[in-house]
């Protein structure tokens, strides 16, 4: 329970810092927001099918909800969604599956 509100309240002080330094580039499109990725939750059900994670859903459609997009396959192709990176976990490490 501890480590859920840890992270969400990193996600959140992380999104808010990015927001100030304007990461997206400030004018420029957020990568598949013109698709309109509308279902995250199907996705993210896919991004997180072969992971051991228990948060890997929620971080997952948190991710998908910041960034517009959820790469490829059950693991790896971050390099399609590069806000994927942004977002770290309380330790460092990212936070997107």
């Amino acid at each position: 329970m501890a480590f859920t509100k840890c992270t969400l309240i990193l996600a959140f002080l992380c999104f808010i810092h990015t927001q100030k330094l304007g990461i997206n580039g400030g004018n420029q499109p957020i990568m598949a927001a013109a698709q309109g990725i509308a279902d995250c939750g199907g996705k993210c059900d896919y991004r997180c099918s072969e992971s051991s994670d228990k948060d890997c859903k929620t971080n997952c459609i948190f991710c998908c909800g910041k960034c517009n997009c959820v790469p490829s396959g059950t693991s790896g192709n971050r390099q399609e969604c590069p806000c994927y990176d942004k977002w770290p976990n309380y330790l460092g490490d990212p936070l997107c599956p």
